[in-house]
C-alpha cells in the first residue's frame, strides 16, 4: 500500500485461522454514517466474511459501530455490505469459492484516496497441527534473532 492509504482495521484472526492464496482489493458500498464510523475506527472484522450471492459479493458480519453524533438515521451496525468489483473478479471468486475448504476473508478496511476499500483473501482453513507449526516457527525465528543480537553484543564489547 502507498502513503496515499490509510487502514483502519485488519482481521489479524484471518491470518491465524486462514491460510491466505489470493488477495483482491474491493470498494465499499457505505451509508454516510458507516464512512463517518470507519475513519474513527469503529470497525470490527473478527466474525466478517464474504459471501458470492446472485452475482454480488457481499460483505457479511462486519461490526460497524454507530456513529456517536448521529441522529435517528444511523445505520445498522451488522449489515450486508454490498463490494464493488469486476464481473471478471466476481466470477474468479465465486470458482475460487465452489472448491472445497475455500472462503472469502476480508483481511483489511482501509481508505485509498478518499475511498473505503477492503482487502478480501481466498483462504483455505488450517488445521489445527497447521496453526501449531506456524506458531513454533514464529517462535524460533524470533529465538534466532535473539540469539543474533546477543552476539553481535558480545562481538562489539
Amino acid at each position: 500500500m502507498d502513503d496515499a492509504t490509510k487502514v483502519i482495521a485488519t482481521n489479524r484472526k484471518a491470518r491465524h485461522d486462514y491460510e491466505i492464496s489470493d488477495r483482491l482489493e474491493a470498494g465499499l458500498v457505505l451509508q454516510g454514517t458507516e464512512v463517518k464510523s470507519l475513519r474513527e475506527g469503529k470497525v470490527n472484522l473478527k466474525e466478517a466474511y464474504c459471501r458470492v450471492e446472485g452475482g454480488e459479493v457481499f460483505l457479511v458480519g462486519a461490526n460497524i459501530s454507530p456513529y456517536r453524533f448521529g441522529t435517528f438515521a444511523n445505520h445498522d451496525p451488522v449489515r450486508r455490505r454490498k463490494l464493488l468489483l469486476n464481473r471478471t473478479e466476481i466470477v474468479k471468486l465465486e470458482k475460487a469459492t465452489q472448491q472445497k475448504g475455500y472462503t472469502l476473508v476480508p483481511l483489511s478496511i482501509y481508505f485509498k484516496n478518499g475511498r473505503a476499500k477492503l482487502e478480501v483473501g481466498v483462504g483455505r482453513g488450517k488445521k489445527l497441527f497447521d496453526k501449531r507449526a506456524a506458531i513454533a516457527d514464529r517462535e524460533n525465528k524470533r529465538s534466532l534473532k535473539r540469539l543474533e543480537k546477543s552476539i553481535a553484543r558480545r562481538g562489539t564489547d
